[in-house]
């Protein structure tokens, strides 16, 4: 035991533990409209509602997954954010993203839906924003993700380069 004291001597539990605690569950006010008396919140690490996140899926063509192993999926996932339209003391789910993560290197950002009435209104780039702003303030270096043909502009222009190798994979690193 005495052989590793000597590499963390210097760091405390709590030190490092740091970067593999949960983040916290938040929300915050992304847009208030209050002509139309509703507001856009983006959460992190909120309970999802299954079968509403299944309806979000299902807005845009992805083929449906089988709801428990959806659940599996969410429950070993790093980061979870979601987009609520609240309107009338009701929310709406518009949009989500999670990530994955060796909770140390590296991400891989997974299921990144907005509801197609509310695309191309720059929610999506909010969203992932706030994901890899998230990642970074864990110190998650590399983040990865895989974007079908259409959409791989969008990760484009937010920092993400195509594998050198025609891969469907892409990576950020910061700068």
């Amino acid at each position: 035991m005495t052989f590793w004291h000597f590499f963390f001597k210097n760091s405390s539990k709590n030190d490092l533990s740091k970067n593999i605690e949960s983040i916290e569950p938040k929300e915050t006010l992304l847009i208030h409209d209050s002509n139309c008396m509703k507001n856009i919140y983006i959460t992190i690490n909120q309970e999802i509602n299954l079968y509403e996140l299944e309806q979000l899926c299902d807005s845009v063509g992805w083929v449906r997954r089988p709801i428990k192993k959806v659940k599996i999926a969410l429950d070993n996932s790093f980061l979870t954010i979601c987009l609520f339209e609240k309107k009338l003391n009701q929310n709406y789910l518009i949009g989500f993203a999670r990530a994955t993560s060796d909770h140390s290197f590296n991400a891989t950002i997974w299921d990144v839906v907005i509801h197609p009435d509310f695309q191309k209104k720059g929610l999506g780039k909010a969203l992932m924003n706030e994901l890899i702003k998230e990642l970074r303030y864990k110190d998650i270096s590399t983040i990865t993700l895989f974007a079908d043909p259409q959409v791989l502009n969008f990760y484009r222009n937010l920092g993400f380069m195509s594998d050198p190798d025609g891969v469907k994979g892409m990576f950020w690193y910061p700068l």
